[in-house]
């Protein structure tokens, strides 16, 4: 499985983002997909997850009630919406996959990777 995010950039505070990762290869449309990022001299964390079916996510307390992910199966793509952005969101945003993993699972980290994409929110 190869994934691909885009829609990283520059945003203000209190702005909006909206992050795509489209995958390719084996198929993954049953796979737990996921965000996950890394600040500067910071360890990746884990940002949110959504199962195969879209019915359950999972987020980190810090992005909770701001960020919003989702996906569509038959585009094989999985997105993360971003509002309410703060300084601290500044990261390297990576989706992944995994066809093992649930999404209460997902912090632990998953299989597959794609390319970061830069976002940085400016105060």
């Amino acid at each position: 499985v190869q994934l691909q995010a885009f829609g990283g950039g520059l945003a203000q505070a209190g702005g909006s983002l909206r992050l795509s990762c489209a995958a390719s290869g084996r198929t993954s449309s049953s796979y737990v997909k996921g965000w996950f990022r890394q600040a500067p001299g910071k360890e990746r964390e884990f940002v949110a997850a959504i199962s195969w079916t879209g019915g359950r996510t999972s987020y980190a307390d810090s992005v909770k009630g701001r960020f919003t992910i989702s996906r569509d199966n038959a585009k094989n793509t999985v997105y993360l919406q971003m509002n309410s952005l703060k300084p601290e969101d500044t990261a390297v945003y990576y989706c992944a996959a995994d066809p093992i993993r649930t999404v209460a699972s997902a912090t632990r980290g998953m299989d597959y990777w794609g390319k970061g994409t830069q976002v940085t929110v400016s105060s």
